[in-house]
């Protein structure tokens, strides 16, 4: 069975590989990634080859080349032997390209505008590049997604702010009608207005809403769209905000906001290393609190029931007019709830864990009670109205521990960076996909730093 995977690496290389089972596939030891083909583009480090999607009908796979702003065309109808067919250039429509979807020959565009607080484009084109139409959607559109029977193409509208924080556009999602064809598509907005008088309810809820002067429009940022199977619902993760809006697809609202929570990696299933300075690999319990805030999310079906799967990258707000980021042993620790301070803000420990200034202070009094690290370095895996059923804990760093020890936690733009990491957000899981082989269901979690596959069998959520 042939599997697509997105690509983030900086060496600008597509892996194609063949994923085998046996007949009774019910252990991840039963299944084996043979590598068929590589393409590569001959650039490094540069974003040639960031994002891809694949297209059964064409047996085409269609790449970003963010270094030169187009969409790379390859034929891979024979893995073995991928070949490059065209390059399509966006750069008429916007500042640059990023994200794409195919489906049935149509190939959907996601490009952000000159200035990037400007309204962007999704552009259609057709398998060989002739342009079919564009539209205009919200700021920034960051990821786009065919809806289940191909009618629809969803778009989530990051809204980014500008580096000096002057100017924070409201985040949203885009709503394309393509049941009459791309020549004839309109554009719904879904905007969060109406969350606008309910931010002291949300913070309350866990909902992190905390941009300078940002209303919940405005600090509300969609990262990543994933559909019910039936294509009703989609499920938009908020990644900065640590939080998963519920869109009504046929109303084109947003029926709510669930908070993700937190995760204890105090606990001893959820253990981490938190530093790239303490001389080696030591994963254990320390007193922090993890944002799930997944990069990207995917959805499958178990016995009628809808779940939510979500790799969980982390992300900072880090501009020049603000930042949150901040380490550990730059912070004022209680001396009630951090006792042992000096010992904990010791290099070697968590002073050099990356953390929030946004949260923390509890009771309000100017220093902290609680530490909160980005992402959970897992995935996880929620029902529909956003409860946890699963989250593999700290299942990837010991796995990668074992597995290549002399690059844990390795950085991706440069070899010999082993632990590198630890003190950001670990191998930072940022993809997910879902595919069923011989009536079982797996994930697939792309890691974004150290590389790789992750892949665990799920039919039982």
């Amino acid at each position: 069975m042939f599997h697509r995977f997105q690509s983030w690496s900086p060496h600008a290389v597509l892996l194609f590989c063949l994923l085998t089972a046996s007949d009774s596939a019910f252990a991840r030891s039963d299944l084996q990634f043979k590598l068929l083909g590589v393409h590569h583009s001959g650039v490094y480090a540069k974003g040639a080859a960031e994002v891809s999607a694949y297209d059964p009908a064409t047996h085409r796979l269609f790449v970003i080349n963010a270094n030169a702003a187009t969409i790379d065309v390859i034929d891979i109808s024979e893995p073995s032997d991928p070949n490059l067919v065209n390059s399509i250039g966006v750069t008429g429509y916007g500042a640059g390209v990023n994200s794409v979807a195919a489906r049935s020959g149509i190939v959907a565009v996601a490009v952000e505008a000159e200035r990037v607080q400007d309204p962007g484009r999704v552009v259609f084109f057709d398998a060989d590049g002739a342009v079919l139409n564009s539209v205009r959607v919200g700021v920034r559109p960051d990821m786009l997604t065919f809806s289940p029977d191909g009618t629809r193409v969803l778009v989530a509208n990051e809204g980014r702010p500008d580096p000096g924080y002057a100017i924070d556009p409201e985040g949203s999602v885009s709503i394309i009608d393509l049941s009459g064809g791309p020549e004839t598509a309109s554009v719904t907005h879904v905007t969060f207005a109406t969350f606008n008088g309910q931010v002291s309810r949300l913070r309350s809820q866990g909902v992190r809403i905390f941009g300078p002067g940002a209303n919940a429009a405005q600090d509300l940022e969609p990262e990543y769209i994933a559909l019910a199977p039936d294509g009703s619902t989609a499920f938009v993760a908020l990644q900065q905000n640590n939080a998963l809006a519920v869109v009504d697809v046929a109303s084109a609202s947003v029926s709510t906001i669930i908070p993700f929570g937190f995760k204890d990696h105090g606990t001893l299933v959820n253990a981490l290393d938190a530093s790239d300075r303490d001389g080696g690999i030591l994963i254990r319990e320390w007193p922090v609190f993890g944002m799930y805030q997944p990069g990207a999310i995917a959805t499958f079906e178990s016995e009628g029931q809808t779940f939510v799967i979500s790799a969980n990258e982390g992300g900072s707000r880090d501009y020049d007019g603000f930042s949150e980021e901040t380490r550990v042993a730059d912070l004022k620790l209680d001396p009630e709830a951090f006792p042992n301070a000096a010992s904990l803000q010791d290099d070697a420990h968590l002073g050099r864990l990356k953390t929030t200034t946004s949260l923390g202070d509890t009771d309000g009094d100017g220093d902290h009670d609680r530490l909160y690290a980005y992402g959970a370095r897992s995935f996880s895996i929620w029902d529909a109205g956003g409860n946890l059923v699963f989250d593999s804990g700290d299942d990837f760093e010991r796995r990668l521990a074992s597995l290549i020890p002399e690059d844990f936690n390795a950085n991706n733009n440069e070899n010999g960076t082993f632990d590198s990491r630890s003190d950001d957000m670990g191998p930072e899981p940022a993809a997910v996909v879902t595919g069923a082989i011989d009536n079982r269901v797996y994930a697939f979690i792309g890691l974004e730093r150290v590389g790789g596959v992750m892949v665990y069998d799920i039919s039982r959520p």
